[in-house]
This record gives structure tokens, sequence and C-alpha cells, in this order.
């Protein structure tokens, strides 16, 4: 029997991560400038503490009134339930997590510390690897 993949054999390993105290007009210029659609916020630790995406970033327009958008930091957006995963999960268990959620990407930590993410995308080149000639 073959060894299952695991996370870490597809993850992304440099992540772009935010901080709480990061303007969100900042944090939306560095969204879109890394071309991704969200990333974690981590402490002085590395510990991820939330994760801003597109999605809570939307509220900047949503709850605006006319052209009187919100001011806050990335703390005051960004979605503080996050769901991570450790880097020796099989990428099966992983993709099954995709499926049953909204989520883009995981945050992949070890130890109390981001190591990494992974996205669907990743999750794609798993299948592809995977596919029968």
């Amino acid at each position: 029997m073959s060894k299952l993949p695991l996370v870490r054999d597809y993850m992304d390993k440099v992540v772009p991560t935010l901080r709480p105290e990061m303007d969100i007009y900042d944090a939306v210029s560095f969204l879109l400038d890394k071309h991704v659609t969200g990333a974690p916020v981590v402490d002085e630790h590395d510990a991820v503490i939330g994760m801003l995406t597109e999605f809570d970033c939307l509220r900047l327009l949503a709850e605006g009134v006319d052209a009187d958008v919100p001011r806050g930091r990335v703390k005051d957006f960004m979605s503080m339930k996050v769901q991570t995963i450790p880097s020796r999960m099989n990428i099966y268990f992983a993709a099954g997590i995709f499926v049953g959620n909204r989520f883009r990407r995981l945050p992949v930590v070890d130890d109390g510390r981001l190591v990494g993410a992974i996205t669907r995308f990743d999750i794609l080149r798993a299948i592809k690897k995977a596919m029968p000639l």
C-alpha cells in the first residue's frame, strides 16, 4: 500500500499574513498586491488569531452609507473562528474539509505556529498527480 500524500506535500510554505492592528484599507491593498483572496491574521508569535478574506472586506461597502465607508483595523473585520489543519494531515481529509465548507484556503499550523496554507487549487494539484494515466 502506498503512503497517503500529506498536506505538507502540497501546501504553500510562504504565506502572506496580516496583523490585527493593520488599517483595513492597507489590508485590502495588501490582498490585491499579493493576488490572494484572503490571509491569516497572526500575532507576534505567528499564532493564527483570525482570517481576513475578500468576503470580510465586502462589509466595507455593505455597512457604509452613501460614500461614507467604515474605518477600522483588521481585527474589526476579520473572522475570528478559523479552521486550521496540521501539515501531517492526509490530503484526502483536507479535501473533505473544503467540500464541507466555503473556505478557499486553510492555514496550516504545527505546534501553535503558522507553517503554511493550502488552497482548493493546491488540492487540484494532488488530484492531477493521482489521476490514472
